[in-house]
């Protein structure tokens, strides 16, 4: 006779795992250091492909599942082909994509069940400040950006409100976004 024990998923989380997670790095604080990478082509025009395949975590070289790709450009109005979304929509998706994640994270750990969620992204660029138009009065970067969530679960509103906001407030991306991050350039030619 086998037993098979099954870890119970809340939202699709391992919870016993997150815990675990949280546990180990609490121990040994240096498995916590992670770099993420891509690696970037250019295609034409304003036509670019990205990678997404090792990272660094947990103190040794990983890969991911799949290798990822994808493609950016710019619409016509902005001078390229519209073969995919402009670099700064995807800064959307990441805003989105990060802290809905948060939300599914916070929520199991909490033992509040997820019926849905889901967000819409909106972001305000002036393109005076990209064209160099300005006089430097106008950033290049979106001037705001405002994420709207729907949230249901087996909640009340003051608790799902506050998953949210836990989620804000650990968001690697929200933080990237909302502080200053150092961005070195490097180049090399021929």
């Amino acid at each position: 006779m086998s037993i098979t024990t099954e870890n119970p998923r809340t939202n699709g989380v391992d919870v016993a795992t997150l815990f675990a997670t949280l546990d180990a790095v609490k121990g040994q604080p240096e498995i916590a250091k992670f770099q993420f990478r891509a690696t970037n082509e250019w295609l034409g025009g304003t036509h670019s492909r990205s990678r997404y395949s090792g990272f660094y975590g947990a103190m040794q070289e990983m890969e991911h599942k799949h290798v990822t790709e994808v493609e950016s450009d710019h619409p016509a109005v902005l001078v390229g082909q519209d073969e995919a979304p402009t670099p700064v929509e995807y800064l959307l998706h990441g805003i989105a994509a990060c802290l809905t994640a948060g939300i599914a994270n916070v929520a199991a750990a909490r033992g509040v069940e997820l019926t849905k969620v889901s967000s819409t992204v909106e972001g305000d660029i002036d393109l005076l400040g990209i064209l160099g138009l300005s006089g430097g009065s106008v950033r290049n970067g979106y001037q705001g950006i405002k994420v709207t969530f729907h949230v249901e679960g087996d909640a009340d509103d003051a608790t799902l409100r506050a998953i949210v906001e836990q989620s804000r407030r650990r968001s690697a991306v929200y933080d990237a976004l909302t502080q200053p991050t150092p961005v070195s350039i490097e180049v090399t030619t021929g």
